[in-house]
């Protein structure tokens, strides 16, 4: 379904269901975006799988939005944005690095 493939900004969640954890991957990654994800479980195992598996720039475990526990990386994989917001992240979108050799 549209509402499921593309970014929706607002208010809006989409409950789909899934045979296991592998079908719930495949699902939460079939999309060109992966600004933000979340996973509600009472599995921490699955939920630490979850979030190293799905492609997305943040991903939320039991809980949505929270941005407040420091200074963290912002920005989407695939086609939400462009490089990082906020944290050491940052640095990369400005740093060009370059070797020089001198045979003297």
């Amino acid at each position: 379904m549209r509402i499921v493939r593309e970014e929706i900004f607002g208010p809006v969640g989409a409950l789909m269901t899934f045979t296991d954890i592998d079908d719930a991957i495949a699902k939460a990654n079939d999309t060109e975006y992966g600004l933000a994800a979340s996973v509600w479980t009472t599995d921490l195992t699955n939920a630490h799988r979850m979030a190293a598996a799905v492609q997305a720039g943040t991903v939320w475990i039991n809980t949505w939005g929270e941005m407040s526990t420091g200074n963290l990386p912002f920005g989407g994989y695939k086609q939400s944005g462009l490089g990082r917001e906020g944290g050491l992240e940052v640095l990369d979108a400005y740093t060009q690095s370059k070797a020089v050799v001198v045979a003297l």
